[in-house]
This record gives structure tokens, C-alpha cells and sequence, in this order.
């Protein structure tokens, strides 16, 4: 075949490709709301239509015989109808993949688990499939997050006011008393009203150091904080509480660990979990107070008690607002312990968290302990 015969067959295929193409995009365009499975068999049409109407035109200036145009009318045919079979059995299988990806779509807004198929028509359907299971996932743990949430905010709120009404109940009837000129030792009853104005003082500090710890207006002043000083300082404030109730408060571990710290706020987490510690302790038990060097170079402030342990299944809520243990963790605490509304461990979670570093919690051997993980700079 000489130039001028190929640029013919070439001009020719084209513009049959473009007439055949053309009509296919009308066609396509005609039928967009329509099934995936039709679309694809129109595309796979307008192909064998274009291949074979050039080959007709070009045939006709080639003067192909008729026997032999005939032959390839049969094989065109033949593999047009495999080629048709094929784009049906991929848009099914497509359009079941879509299917599949609605509902898992779907499923994100309501929280329902979608099985996924056991294979996929493609890659790139297998990828989004895992992406939607794997956000529906994050959702469920972020719903399931949210409604403990909600539970501990009742929850809060229930103690909050039983831990208010109480002592302010209290307050009334002894200012009625002393108002009445009924009771025979008034210090007395000034001393207990005192006691339960410094219970409700200590219950607002709490309420306003968690507001500060969830809007995050907590700012901390950092410097250079020996944490044995700071340790033994807290050990010194609450021992008299500890010897109200025959408990051996005690501080072992390393003396030389330096971190940069605000001394005022960690004093405060670590005094919140001895008081919780004592709080939970029968008499004549023992807490430790120590400090450790961690393999990662982080310090490590331990609190361990003998005071039973958690239920497991409470330990992942050790930490939520207004949690208060359970049996057999709830021994009789001390009058001047009462009401603290639960916000103890939540606000030492908060305070720990600022400082960059976290807070767990384990049952040990005859009761639990509580680490503050802390990074030394």
C-alpha cells in the first residue's frame, strides 16, 4: 500500500471514529440517569461500531472481496457480542460495588455496621470501601466516646448537687440553731460551719480548675521543679489526714529528678491522688509515693495503695468527670473528705496532659496505682 492509500485509510477510520464517537456522547449524555451497566455496554457498542464501520469503508476502497468482507463481518460480530458480554459482567459488578459504597455511606450517618464483600471489582473500590469502614469505625468509637461523655456530664451534675445540697443544708440548720439561740457551745457549731464553708470552697476550686482544663485557658508557669521537694512537701500536707485514719503515707525512689513543671499544678495532681488514696484506704494501710526514671527518659510519679483495686471494667473511667468507684473500692471516708463531686482524677488527667505528658492507672497486687508520666523537658 503506497502513502496516499494509508493517509486514505487513516482518514477514513478517523472520521468514522468521530461520527460513531460523537453519536456515542449524545447518547451517553441522553442516558446519564440511566444504569451504569447500559452506559458501559453503549461505550463498548460505539467501539465496535467505529472499528468495524472503518473497515467497512476502507474495505470498499480496497476492493475487498465479498466472501472475505463477509468473514469479517462474522468475526466483528462474534467478537463484538464477547466484547458486549464483557462490559455487562464489569458494569454488574460495579454497579454492586456502588451499591455497596451507598450503604456504607449511608451507614456513617447512622451508626449501623455494614459488612463488606469478600472481594471488590477493582483497587480503587477496595481502598474506598476500607477508607468508609475505617471512618465508620472512628465515628462508632467517636458516638460511643460522646455518650459516655453525656453519661459522665448527668452524672456530674447529680453529684454536684447532692454534694451541694448537703453541706449547705447543714449550714442552714446551724445558723437557725444559732440564730434561734438554741445550742449550748456556739464555737462549736462555727467550727463546723467553717469546716463545711472550706468543703464547698474546695468543691468551686475543683469546677473552676476543670473549666479552665476543658476550655483550655489552663496556663502553666514552668521552671525547674525538684520533684522530690515537691513530692515531700505533699506527703507532709496530707499526713496529718493520713493519721486521722492509721494510714502509712510514705515517699521512696530516686531524690535528684529535675523536670520544668508548674510546681502549684503538679502539686495539686499528685495531692489529689493521695487524697483519693486515702479517701479509699481502710486503716492501718499503706500508700507509696515514689518517683522513677522511666526506659524512655521520661520521670514517672507512682501513687500505690492497698486499697483493693479497681473493678476492671471501670478502669477505663477512672478519669471521666463526676466517675466515683464502686465496690469494693468505697470504703468510709472521713467527714472532711466527703463531697468532692469526682472531679479529683479528671482535673490530675487535665493538668498531666498540659504539662505534655499522660496518666495511667493498673490494679497491682492488694490495690492500684496511679502513674504520672512526665516528660523532663
Amino acid at each position: 500500500m503506497n502513502v496516499s492509500g494509508l493517509v486514505s485509510v487513516v482518514v477514513i477510520a478517523l472520521a468514522s471514529a468521530i461520527i460513531v464517537g460523537a453519536v456515542g456522547l449524545i447518547t451517553l449524555r441522553l442516558l446519564a440517569r440511566y444504569s451504569l451497566v447500559l452506559q458501559l455496554l453503549i461505550v463498548a457498542l460505539a467501539t465496535i461500531v467505529s472499528v468495524v464501520s472503518g473497515m467497512a469503508a476502507a474495505a470498499s476502497l480496497m476492493y475487498v472481496s465479498e466472501h472475505d468482507l463477509t468473514v469479517f463481518y462474522f468475526v466483528a460480530g462474534v467478537a463484538g457480542l464477547v466484547s458486549l458480554l464483557m462490559a455487562g459482567i464489569l458494569g454488574r459488578a460495579l454497579a454492586k460495588d456502588s451499591r455497596h459504597l451507598t450503604l456504607a455511606a449511608a451507614s456513617l450517618g447512622s451508626g449501623e455496621p455494614l459488612a463488606s464483600p469478600e472481594r471488590h471489582s477493582n483497587t480503587e473500590f477496595a481502598a474506598l470501601a476500607g477508607q468508609l469502614a475505617a471512618t465508620g469505625a472512628r465515628l462508632q468509637e467517636l458516638r460511643d466516646r460522646e455518650g459516655r461523655i453525656e453519661a459522665s456530664r448527668r452524672d456530674l451534675v447529680a453529684w454536684i448537687s447532692h454534694d451541694l445540697r448537703t453541706p449547705l443544708a447543714g449550714i442552714r440548720a446551724m445558723a437557725e440553731a444559732l440564730e434561734d439561740d438554741m445550742v449550748e457551745d456556739p464555737a462549736r457549731y462555727h467550727r463546723q460551719i467553717r469546716g463545711q464553708v472550706d468543703r464547698l470552697s474546695g468543691m468551686v476550686d475543683d469546677l473552676f480548675e476543670l473549666s479552665r482544663i476543658h476550655s483550655g485557658t489552663l496556663r502553666l508557669r514552668l521552671s525547674q521543679v525538684a520533684l522530690y521537694d515537691l513530692i515531700s512537701d505533699t506527703v507532709a500536707d496530707l499526713g496529718p489526714v493520713a493519721r486521722e485514719k492509721s494510714l502509712d503515707l510514705r515517699f521512696e525512689g530516686a531524690m535528684g529528678l529535675t523536670i520544668r513543671a508548674d510546681a502549684g499544678e503538679l502539686s495539686r495532681a499528685v495531692g489529689n491522688l493521695v487524697m483519693n488514696a486515702v479517701q479509699q484506704s481502710s486503716p492501718g494501710s499503706a500508700i507509696v509515693v515514689a518517683v522513677t526514671e522511666h526506659d524512655d527518659g521520661r520521670a514517672v510519679i507512682s501513687v500505690q495503695d492497698d486499697a483493693g483495686g479497681i473493678d476492671p471494667a471501670d478502669l477505663d473511667r477512672v478519669f471521666e468527670a463526676g466517675w466515683r468507684g464502686s465496690e469494693p473500692r468505697t470504703p468510709a471516708v472521713l467527714p472532711t473528705e466527703r463531697g468532692r463531686a469526682g472531679l479529683g482524677l479528671a482535673i490530675v488527667e487535665g493538668i498531666v496532659a498540659a504539662h505534655g505528658g499522660e496518666v495511667t492507672v493498673q490494679n497491682v497486687a492488694g490495690g492500684c496505682r496511679f502513674d504520672l508520666l512526665l516528660p523532663v523537658s
